[in-house]
């Protein structure tokens, strides 16, 4: 499983540890990576995505899941967020139809 953020894309970073006498080793930044259920009320059901804590929080601002999936562009999305994203329109329409 990738270290990446379903939602916002954040990944490793790299740099250096810099001691005190300015000895420079390469170290990775790790992002905080959080498995979180978050319910969709389009859906109806809880969704279980691996996300950042900056993410979590971008989503809680936006008003849940799905209207924070709907207002993104689907290039800024992950693969998995993208099949979530198409299958809450669904729900959507089939909402709107009925």
């Amino acid at each position: 499983m990738a270290r990446r953020c379903a939602v916002t894309g954040k990944g490793v970073q790299t740099g250096n540890n810099v001691s005190h006498a300015n000895n420079k080793t390469r170290r990775r930044f790790l992002p905080n990576l959080q498995v979180t259920s978050l319910l969709s009320e389009a859906l109806e059901r809880t969704v279980r995505l691996r996300l950042s804590t900056h993410a979590i929080r971008t989503v809680d601002v936006r008003g849940g899941i799905d209207s924070f999936l709907v207002g993104t562009k689907d290039e800024d999305l992950s693969v998995e967020a993208r099949r979530l994203k198409r299958q809450i329109k669904k729900a959507l329409a089939d909402k709107e139809a009925a």
